[in-house]
């Protein structure tokens, strides 16, 4: 039996010798049926299997009736789909199938998406767009999605990836169906759009063998000759095609190219020394070779003098693609096997990968497509979404002279060129800026005189966005203008077109700005304004060379400043819409089942708010809606919203380092068994203090938990001055009695202890080194700066009650309602202040400093801290210990679960609180998730949102929300 063995190398897979694309998993079942289906066929049988015919759902029932006879009278071994609508095709398909003995394996050339052949479905980007792109992995995203199409419509191989080499500017079939000129960027977008593919389990296809990127001749008309030298054709040509084929591409095709330098006069499809050599013995291939197009041009051309359909499968090619003739292919092919041209074995050779191939799709056990939700299916916000960042992703901004972004208070002109609608360009930018707008029908005058008062011109070029062949160049006025306009005014040209068409304006170098939008859809219009008011990051690089000092892999990087948490649609972020109504359900749920009376949720992507809503009551008597604005006693959440990110600028500043000591921090711990613990292994729970001291219970009576006398009044005074509830007022110096009590406590073995204790010690390290309460502290670096207006310590008295979440009827130490005053008993006895609790906030202002988290330091135009210093402290120090915990941030549990779902990135952060809080962020997703409740509300015995992991539950609905 043959092994086959694969090894990961640089990020991609390569593949030993042995390797043959077409084996499954389970290779002895694959190897079973194939030899069971061969063994069966009679010599016509196998000879049918050779040939995919083209089928056109378009032309009705008589074209219909017309593949089906060649099916039964051929013994077909394939269908390649072409124009038609997506319910007929697949109406069609499943008929074929059923009056078939071998199943059909379905093709299609779907470069960019279905919609290259079918009506009712939206066009993905243009391999020419993708490869401007520098994000590979949404290149994989769309080559998947590409394939989930396919597959939905029962397609087992997309013809795809084009992986030729586009150098001709002036190639009339190739352009923008290629993803540009340098072979190493062609080699990893077609690497990953066929890994995409794979994972929707659709074969692919490396095309044209060897190369048809550098030739002045459409091989549907005409033979393309190929002048390179066998050293540039292995070097650059050859080099997607070689890492594509080492990587597992499932099928070759071979275009109908003359290659002298490898052949010559004989076309590549037809050349036994192209194929065996330069193909399957280079990289010892195993995959499907498959030949061009049978019926074009400069392969008719040959069959007027040899028969093609032989020659290509003597030359080594497997499938013979849609014949001129399938009757005469097939009558020609039966003779040449009865005299001898060929044997059993070569027959054998090429029907049984054929074979292994229908297996590797599922065609040992043939399933009919479904009809209902079609249109649906092939049409998903996913694709939305993938097409609008694909087309963010490729912008280009190939030059700009500090003109951008665009003045605020400038009147700029703006002019429209090309033959089609440009409209969405214009509203938009007009939204923005105060526009001048200039029409240009041939008068050169005219346009002079409307633009003599203008500085700035911003000029759109517009042609059809159908088809990647499309006339894109500039008319012959139109650059005589634009030459005019430069000598000026600071011009900025976006070209909706393809980059080749600059490279007839002699004068790209006097243009202000270019920013090269690639294709004239909407996706493109909206965003390329976005780039040109600065209010979007620009990253894309041209893949192709249109001018010596524009070669390709020119584009400005430009991100953004910090961003500023705003509202926007999930769509716009990658988050699927319909996915979200599982949250909510999840909300309801949580509120049916009395976890608690009401909640604010937020989720946010890339510092954009996609989902913020609020549920329930305020109590479970439903007489007040939690409003949006309404603030909730967070709890815990205070040690990562106040306390941690001013830890974050002491270390920053070099004034606390990780291995400074409380006892170098601060002479209260002198002399304690706390001197020695280090700011690290405090602040991440390591140290062996103690999780809790409940120093309240010692001002209560023993027999009856009643508060005593000498430590409590309901009116201030100045024995009585600390503020402990509503008209209640403990004993001044009792503050200070418990942290006494808290420094001298005893520590436990050093491991993974959560304690409250050490957020409470680096609060008084704190307002002893400023002098200052940490209210005042957090309030002036951080609350202040950031805008926030509703995060504060003791709420009573920053808003009117109906505003503040209750969180419980305490009837064992307070004995009232908590309103405004913190639940944590601890910190009611420092006042309502304190590190580890005692804050008050709602979802959107908590959100607001955990973006400050996922931005390392900065938000808006501020810098808070360094992103160093940041990622310091999130990481885990101790996971060697089985304590998951970052410096003062919670992190996923080890070995699954935890206050995260399992699998969550390592990156990710958050924290939760007593009071039925949660936040949490994840770095490698850009998501962010805040939930507030009071579940304690009435009482803290209620555990159900605890026990049903309703948090973490509702983070992980969100990360599944995620399209890409």
């Amino acid at each position: 039996m043959r092994y086959f063995f694969f090894f990961l190398f640089g990020g991609l897979l390569f593949a030993q010798n042995s390797q043959d694309p077409l084996v499954t998993a389970d290779w002895e079942a694959q190897e079973k049926w194939v030899d069971s289906v061969y063994s069966q066929m009679s010599t016509e049988e196998k000879i049918g299997q050779l040939f995919m015919v083209m089928a056109f759902s378009e032309q009705g029932e008589k074209h219909f009736q017309e593949i089906s006879q060649q099916i039964k009278d051929y013994h077909l071994g394939g269908i390649i789909f072409s124009l038609g609508g997506p319910v007929t095709q697949s109406r069609w398909l499943n008929a074929f199938q059923k009056q078939t003995k071998t199943p059909l394996l379905i093709g299609m050339d779907a470069e960019w998406g279905v919609a290259m052949r079918l009506d009712s479905v939206r066009p993905f980007p243009w391999n020419m767009t993708l490869g401007a792109i520098q994000d590979n992995k949404l290149v994989e995203a769309i080559g998947k999605r590409i394939g989930e199409q396919a597959s939905r419509l029962g397609v087992h191989i997309n013809f795809a990836p084009d992986v030729d080499i586009n150098t001709n500017p002036k190639n009339p079939i190739i352009g923008n169906r290629s993803f540009g000129e340098e072979k190493t960027n062609v080699a990893a977008k077609g690497l990953a759009f066929m890994q995409g593919m794979h994972q929707a389990g659709v074969l692919s296809s490396a095309k044209h063998f060897p190369g048809h990127g550098d030739t002045a001749k459409d091989s549907h008309h005409d033979l393309p000759l190929i002048r390179f030298d066998k050293n540039r054709l292995f070097s650059t040509e050859l080099y997607p095609f070689d890492q594509l084929m080492q990587a597992g591409v499932s099928s070759v095709m071979v275009g109908h190219l003359n290659v002298p330098a490898l052949d010559e006069g004989i076309p590549s499809s037809l050349s036994k020394t192209i194929i065996e050599q330069h193909l399957r013995q280079r990289n010892q291939y195993k995959g499907l070779i498959i030949t061009d197009a049978m019926n074009m041009g400069a392969a008719s051309e040959v069959a007027k003098i040899n028969s093609i359909d032989v020659a290509a499968f003597l030359a080594g090619n497997d499938i013979l693609l849609i014949p001129n003739d399938i009757k005469k292919a097939v009558k020609k092919m039966k003779r040449a096997f009865k005299q001898g041209k060929y044997d059993e074995a070569r027959l054998a050779h090429s029907v049984k990968k054929i074979l292994k191939a229908k297996y590797k799709v599922g065609l040992a056990t043939p399933q009919e497509v479904p009809l209902d939700g079609i249109i649906d299916d092939i049409n998903t916000p996913k694709d939305n979404y993938l097409i609008h960042k694909a087309m963010g992703e490729a912008l280009s901004l190939i030059q700009d002279k500090g003109v951008l972004p665009l003045p605020e208070k400038e009147v700029i002109g703006f002019l429209s060129l090309g033959d089609v609608d440009g409209e969405a360009f214009y509203k938009a930018l007009s939204k923005e800026r105060s526009l001048e707008r200039i029409n240009f029908s041939g008068d050169l005058p005219a346009v002079k005189q409307a633009t003599k008062n203008l500085k700035t011109i911003v000029v759109g070029f517009h042609r059809s966005n159908a088809s990647p062949w499309k006339a894109s160049d500039f008319t012959p006025n139109e650059r005589m203008l634009l030459a005019e306009l430069t000598k000026s005014h600071q011009v900025i040209l976006v070209p909706f077109v393809k980059p080749y068409a600059l490279s007839k304006l002699n004068n790209l170098e006097d243009f202000q700005a270019i920013l090269v939008a690639y294709q004239n859809n909407t996706e493109a219009q909206l965003q390329a304004v976005n780039v040109l008011v600065g209010k979007q990051a620009v990253r894309g690089k041209l893949p192709v060379s249109i001018h010596p000092a524009f070669p390709a892999g020119t584009g400005i990087q430009r991100a953004l400043p910090s961003v500023v948490l705003e509202e926007t649609t999930p769509l716009s972020v990658g988050i699927n819409p319909k996915k979200l109504e599982t949250l909510d359900e999840l909300a309801n749920i949580t509120l049916d089942s009395l976890m608690a009376p009401g909640f604010q949720l937020l989720a946010a992507r890339h510092g954009k708010i996609f989902y913020h809503k609020a549920f329930g009551h305020h109590r479970y008597d439903k007489k007040q809606a939690v409003q949006l604005t309404d603030v909730y006693d967070v709890a815990s959440l205070t040690k990562i919203l106040a306390t941690l990110p001013l830890l974050m600028q002491e270390v920053d500043q070099g004034k606390m380092y990780f291995d400074s000591t409380l006892g170098e921090l601060s002479t209260r711990f002198v002399g304690t068994n706390k001197a020695n613990l280090t700011f690290k292994e405090v602040l991440s729970h390591q140290s062996g203090i103690i999780p809790w001291i409940p120093f309240y219970k010692t001002t209560l009576r023993e027999r009856d938990g009643k508060r005593l006398r000498k430590y409590y009044r309901n009116k201030p005074s100045k024995r009585f001055s600390l503020p402990v509830a509503h008209a209640l007022y403990g004993r001044t110096g009792l503050d200070d009695e418990q942290y006494t009590t808290l420094i001298e406590s005893e520590l436990l073995e050093k491991g993974y202890h959560y304690s409250d204790l050490p957020l409470i010690f680096f609060q008084h390290i704190l307002e002893e080194k400023y002098n200052r309460g940490i209210d005042a502290l957090v309030e002036s670096r951080i609350f202040t700066p950031l805008g926030l207006q509703r995060t504060f310590y003791n709420a009573a008295q920053q808003l009117p009650l109906d505003e503040i979440v209750p969180s419980e009827n305490d009837d064992y130490f307070r004995q009232q309602e908590l309103q405004g005053y913190v639940h944590d008993m601890t910190t009611a006895l420092q006042g309502g202040v304190s590190g580890h609790a005692g804050l008050f906030s709602n979802a959107k202002e908590v959100a607001t400093i955990m973006q400050l988290y996922l931005q390392k330091g900065t938000y808006g135009e501020t810098s808070y801290f360094s992103s160093a210093t940041f990622d310091a402290f999130n990481q885990c120090y101790y996971c060697e210990n089985k304590n998951r915990r970052g410096i003062g941030l919670d992190k996923p549990q080890l070995w699954g679960g935890g206050m995260a779902f399992e699998g969550i990135s390592p990156e990710s952060f958050g924290h939760s609180g007593f009071t039925g809080t949660y936040t949490w962020a994840d770095p490698t997703t850009g998501i962010l998730f805040v939930f507030l409740s009071n579940r304690t509300y009435p009482t803290m015995e209620n555990r159900l949102l605890i026990d049903h992991s309703i948090r973490p539950r509702m983070l992980k609905l969100v990360h599944e929300a995620i399209m890409y």
